[in-house]
């Protein structure tokens, strides 16, 4: 019994190390981050959207429409017109509203005595085109149909001849999308976002095969060199550390993109499935990537890529066999996570400083976002994280070539008194002979 005990209690202290232990605090912390974001989302949902009102029409059916609004919302602007559009847009802008609402003169005219559908011109203010992001306008287009089935109920309750088409379905949308800078006609706001979403998706995972397949060779191949005590005999070989740095880095690089790309090539195939229902073409109002934006994605791609893999060379440095290699590509996979999430969630212009912050410093994040803000001529955001993941590639490898010119790869540790390669083996050497 006691040796099963002994046996039991050697296995868990093997495998319950602060390797192991690591990973697992860092998944369970971003699972809270996604329930908190989850919960906000509630919140979110619960409070009242922001709206700005000018009603042109003096008949009853408009009447109805406002009632409703001045409920179910919270009207920071209500005008009956003689204001133009452009002044109650700033206004409404400047109490962090979300849509103007303009009812046009003959609104209750054309639905009761025309037999046309009365319009409702939505000037909608959006902000970003995340999940959080698109609650209040999503609340707002249900607040839309509550006032069009008040008014269907108006209608039938008064028994005229309207046409019943009509009468079951009395209002029409206008609709005018205003983000960041552009203003996009005959758009709704759930449409961008989801022409969006489809678009950025592709990057994001890109970069989390690409960190995952060629940072994973690296740590890895670092723990199988220790564990085979092949490190040692590179390390005495004359060759410069710089270039030993540079060939696992680079043949990593190449391992990287060619599984991402045959994972890409599939995964095109599959995103089709989804984007075939989808009838917004980015291109009609005036979205677009020209040939300079694409290579300054591929440039962004390329730096977080070089980043990323000097990290894992850093890490792969603590790995002392194959095993706890590992277990050391999850603070890289966590690190691919956040910024994924987080970008799902609420846009980076969106988020409260700290978080963006965060986002600006965790290096693969700036490909993630890259598309989205070149979509919107924000040259500023990506060219910024371009720079900076550059001198976060060349700090990291920096701080690797360091670590190979001490004795750290064959102790474990960095002493005061530094120990080269080379001397360990010589002395492997002395013993021998």
């Amino acid at each position: 019994m006691s040796d099963l005990f002994n046996m039991i209690k050697k296995e868990v202290r093997e495998l319950l190390t602060f390797q192991t232990i690591l990973p697992m605090l860092v998944m369970t912390l971003i699972f809270a981050g996604m329930g908190g974001m989850i919960g906000g989302i509630e919140e979110e949902a619960a409070k009242k959207p922001v709206i700005g009102i000018i009603n042109e029409d003096t008949g009853s059916l408009s009447g109805i429409a406002t009632a409703v609004l001045n409920v179910t919302a919270e009207v920071v602007y209500n005008s009956t017109g003689g204001t133009s559009v452009e002044e109650a847009l700033e206004e409404v802008k400047g109490k962090d509203g979300i849509a103007l609402l303009l009812i046009p003169e003959g609104f209750s005219d054309n639905i009761l005595h025309q037999n046309r559908s009365g319009e409702i011109h939505i000037h909608w203010i959006m902000k970003g085109a995340g999940i959080m992001d698109s609650i209040s306008t999503g609340i707002v287009e249900a607040l839309i149909q509550v006032i069009n089935q008040e008014i269907a109920k108006e209608i039938i309750g008064q028994g005229g001849s309207v046409d019943p088409k009509i009468a079951l379905n009395p209002i029409a949308k206008n609709e005018t999308i205003i983000f960041k800078g552009k203003e996009m006609e005959d758009l709704s706001p759930g449409a961008l976002s989801q022409v969006l979403s489809s678009q950025s998706i592709i990057i994001p995972m890109l970069m989390m095969m690409i960190t995952l397949t060629a940072g994973s060779t690296v740590i890895s191949s670092m723990g199988m060199e220790k564990e085979n005590k092949t490190l040692e005999t590179l390390l005495t070989l004359p060759i410069k550390r710089s270039s030993i740095i540079a060939g696992k880095i680079v043949g990593s690089a190449i391992v990287g993109l060619l599984m991402a790309g045959i994972y890409m090539f599939g995964f095109g195939y599959y995103m089709q499935s989804f984007q075939m229902g989808l009838e917004v073409n980015l291109a009609d109002f005036g979205l677009t990537l020209g040939a300079q934006d694409y290579v300054l994605v591929g440039i962004s791609v390329f730096v977080t890529l070089l980043a990323g893999l000097s990290l894992c060379m850093v890490l792969g440095t603590f790995a002392k066999d194959y095993k706890s290699a590992q277990i050391l590509i999850f603070p890289i996979v966590a690190l691919s996570l956040i910024p994924m999430i987080m970008i799902m969630f609420k846009d980076f212009d969106t988020l409260p400083l700290l978080l963006q912050a965060v986002l600006f410093a965790i290096p693969f994040s700036h490909p993630m976002m890259s598309m989205r803000a070149l979509l919107f001529d924000d040259y500023l955001l990506v060219l910024s994280g371009i720079l900076y993941v550059t001198l976060f590639a060349a700090a990291t490898i920096a701080v690797a070539v360091w670590i190979f010119k001490t004795d750290r790869l064959l102790t474990g540790r960095i002493g005061k008194k530094r120990e080269g390669a080379k001397s360990f083996w010589r002395r492997g050497l002395r013993r021998q002979s």
